[in-house]
């Protein structure tokens, strides 16, 4: 499997295939923490959705951009997490998006949060997000310009 890692500050443009992983520097701050002074549980759903758009950036693909031009938009509608071990104040995380299968209207993406250095896993889950139509709320189907751009083909 090829992993890729990118800055923060810009976000190099990266192309890549299924089975590949995209790789996303996050930093814990005091506001990612509960009153125990670890990552509270809800916030690595907001790490994986920063490290989904970046990729999708990556790929070409700027959310706001597509929803100008063809009307439509990636919703969530399905998540499934595991947390494994904790993460604190200072830490620096990798965090991770691989495609895992991608149809018509929808893909699921493979995330993953481990500990830079150590490559500690800390959360993974995957995450199902749709093509709505934006106006009407509505599943639509994933216009070709994305499927293209995630596959690869021209």
């Amino acid at each position: 499997m090829t992993t890729t890692t990118v800055r923060a500050e810009p976000v190099e443009a990266l192309r890549q295939a299924q089975g590949e992983r995209f790789v996303f520097p996050i930093r814990v701050y005091w506001e990612d923490t509960d009153a125990g002074g670890i990552v509270f549980y809800a916030n690595y759903l907001k790490f994986f959705e920063r490290a989904r758009t970046e990729w999708l950036r990556s790929l070409g693909l700027e959310q706001s951009r597509l929803r100008e031009e063809s009307g439509g938009m990636f919703i969530v509608s399905e998540t499934s997490v595991r947390y494994l071990r904790p993460s604190r104040l200072d830490d620096e995380l990798l965090v991770t998006a691989e495609l895992e299968s991608a149809g018509g209207a929808s893909m699921t993406i493979a995330q993953q949060a481990t500990l830079k250095g150590s490559r500690t896993l800390l959360c993974e889950g995957t995450i199902r997000i749709c093509w709505v139509d934006t106006a009407r709320l509505k599943p639509g189907r994933i216009p070709p310009i994305i499927l293209q751009a995630i596959n690869h083909t021209p």
